[in-house]
Formats: C-alpha cells, sequence, structure tokens
C-alpha cells in the first residue's frame, strides 16, 4: 500500500499522548437497518482512539473544536478544505484518500470517506472533543455500516489502524499547541 512505509518509523518515534489502546478486533457486520451516518450504533466498529490534547483550564470543548474546524489546514488535508469547513465540504486527506465533512456539532466533527479513498467509502470518522479537570481529550472513533475489502482483512486493516493511529497523534500533538489560541 503507497504511503505506509513511514508507518514502522512513524511508530517508533511516538511516544506519550495516546490514551488507551487499539479497540478490539472489529465486530460482526452491521445490521442492514443500521443508519451508519448518523453514529456507531449497530455498524461494524474499526477503532477507538483517545488522545490528551493538555491542560487547558480556561478553554471549552467547543473551543478546541473551532479551532480545528475554522483552521482545518491543522487538519492532515490538501485541496479545498484548508480554511474554514462546513458540513458537505470535501477534500483530501494525506495520499489523495477524498472524504466528505458529514457534520459540526459543538463539541466533535465528523468525516465520510468517498469513492477512492484507500479503505474504500462509507468509512465515518467522528473527533470529539472534551474537557475532565481542565484537561482536553480528543477522541477519534471509526466504523463503517459493512467492512470493505482491506477493513475485512486482519493484515490490511491492522496497518490502516496503526496508520490512523500515528496520523491522529500528529494532529492531536499540533491541538495540544494550538489549543492554547482557541
Amino acid at each position: 500500500m503507497p504511503g505506509f512505509a513511514a508507518v514502522p518509523v512513524a511508530l517508533a518515534l511516538c511516544a506519550g499522548l495516546m490514551t488507551g489502546g487499539p479497540s478490539p478486533a472489529p465486530a460482526a457486520v452491521a445490521s442492514p437497518a443500521a443508519d451508519c451516518r448518523a453514529g456507531p450504533a449497530g455498524c461494524y466498529d474499526l477503532y477507538t482512539y483517545g488522545y490528551t490534547l493538555g491542560l487547558h483550564p480556561f478553554t471549552e470543548p467547543d473551543a478546541v473544536r473551532r479551532q480545528l474546524t475554522d483552521r482545518f489546514w491543522l487538519f492532515p488535508v490538501s485541496g479545498g478544505c484548508a480554511g474554514r469547513i462546513r458540513a458537505g465540504a470535501r477534500c483530501e486527506l494525506l495520499g489523495g484518500n477524498p472524504v466528505e465533512v458529514e457534520y459540526i456539532g459543538d463539541d466533535f466533527f465528523q468525516i465520510n470517506t468517498l469513492p477512492g479513498h484507500q479503505l474504500g467509502r462509507g468509512m465515518h470518522i467522528r473527533f470529539a472533543f472534551s474537557r475532565t479537570l481542565g484537561f482536553h481529550t480528543m477522541t477519534v472513533r471509526a466504523w463503517q455500516d459493512r467492512p470493505t475489502e482491506c477493513t475485512g482483512e486482519v493484515f490490511c486493516n491492522g496497518v490502516n489502524r496503526a496508520f490512523a493511529w500515528v496520523t491522529w497523534r500528529v494532529l492531536a500533538k499540533t491541538l495540544y499547541v494550538t489549543a492554547y489560541a482557541a
């Protein structure tokens, strides 16, 4: 897979900001009635990662979300979404992976993979922001309506989960610094 040769090196360089670990193996295939755009319940779970964004006692979670969605160049993105994003915006993540912004809430936003994404279309990734005792956390959760050729295979899914962990960790380190300006 293109772009994955650097994953072992990136993993070796990474330490620290992740809380918890990779989620267990994906659950069974989703029920046909599940509306996976609305949330992961009843869908094919891929991963959930939590990252600390540091101590920001005077910053609310919605301010951290706005910091990112109003300055989307902080996100690993190319194309037409480098400024402020809105629901329906389409961009490309690292490696030319097209996504659409599905939802933007007070303390979260969610993207959906489009045809041409290396993991296939229909993967939903939610970035949720929270604060406890002044410490901010970003939780990234990914799910699909059904597994693709890649996410249904152990090796490919494992490599992509590792790549996602590294990519979202870099985003978390960026927000760790920029949340002071939120």
